[in-house]
């Protein structure tokens, strides 16, 4: 049981076998004094009231991927009103796109006239998507606002109804 125990002296003990990194009670390595010592060293708890990380608002505006993280934050219904709001644009995003994308396709597949320009629209259309994104990315970084006129409305209205 000697092993378990807290090793008072200041000495290293990694070689022999024993639990203790040469600190006192927890073996933190710190090498302090009990009174010198830091409350939480190793893991310290997210602050409640701490911003959110920009890296997790960005993931949820990336083109296509970002919609499965979005998706998820929504079923949960966990995380922080600009976070929610961000997952709600980027899903009205992506069904607008695949809505488009596949109307369009569909379009150009069954018609003989007009082939060439539905493609050509479609190509526009997903280009317009993959800039808006990248638009949205920039503006967060720059530490704007995440929002677009008349997508925000229609995310809260439509996707914050059903998924949130």
């Amino acid at each position: 049981m000697e092993n378990y125990q807290p090793q008072e002296t200041g000495e290293s003990r990694m070689g022999n076998g024993e639990w203790g990194l040469g600190t006192g009670d927890w073996g933190l390595g710190t090498g302090q004094d009990e009174g010198e010592r830091i409350s939480n060293p190793q893991c310290p708890m997210p602050d409640a009231q701490s911003p959110l990380p920009k890296t997790q608002l960005l993931l949820y505006l990336i083109p296509i991927i970002g919609f499965f993280p979005s998706l998820w934050t929504l079923y949960r219904r966990q995380g922080s009103r600009e976070q929610l709001a961000i997952s709600r644009l980027s899903i009205t995003l992506a069904f607008t796109w695949l809505l488009g994308y596949s109307l369009l396709t569909t379009g150009a597949a069954t018609s003989d006239f007009f082939t060439l320009r539905l493609f050509i629209l479609n190509s526009f259309l997903t280009s317009g998507y993959f800039l808006v994104s990248l638009w949205l990315i920039f503006r967060l970084i720059q530490g704007k606002s995440g929002r677009l006129p008349g997508f925000t409305d229609l995310a809260e209205r439509v996707v914050g109804k059903y998924l949130s």
